[in-house]
């Protein structure tokens, strides 16, 4: 669901967005581009652009595929998994966002696993320096 999130929402920034484009190359990051600057708005690795992540977890904590020095936006989500029957469950909200331009030594790096892949979250300092800047913080 994080990653469908992430792809709609990149999407539709890019759509709504004066100079940010989606990141052409198939799994490229950052997933929006400032328009013009790579050739075909098309980059394996770059640093001109905003990564966008989506969660479920309260506080906007997200692994990421490696610690680097980034724009990064986070959209927390919340899903209702109790109620009963499904049809009554109320709907996906969005209950935070955050951006905020953090370095690779914002991040702690995790143990992989055998078959696990390489990931990396915002340490406790880097998730101070994304709550900061937050751009919605729904009421509770």
């Amino acid at each position: 669901m994080s990653g469908m999130m992430s792809d709609m929402l990149t999407a539709s920034m890019a759509k709504h967005a004066r100079s940010l484009v989606e990141n052409r190359h198939f799994n490229g990051h950052p997933d929006l581009l400032v328009q013009g600057v790579y050739p075909n708005n098309s980059v394996k690795s770059g640093t001109e652009g905003v990564e966008i992540k989506s969660t479920r977890k309260r506080g906007g904590a997200v692994d990421t595929h490696g610690a680097r020095e980034q724009h990064m936006c986070v959209f927390v989500y919340e899903t209702d998994h109790v109620t009963e029957p499904a049809r009554d469950r109320r709907p996906m909200r969005f209950s935070e966002v955050y951006i905020a331009h953090v370095k690779e030594t914002d991040f702690r790096k995790n143990p992989r696993g055998e078959l696990g892949t390489r990931t990396a979250t915002l340490d406790r300092a880097g998730v101070q320096k994304l709550r900061s800047n937050w751009i919605y913080l729904l009421n509770r």
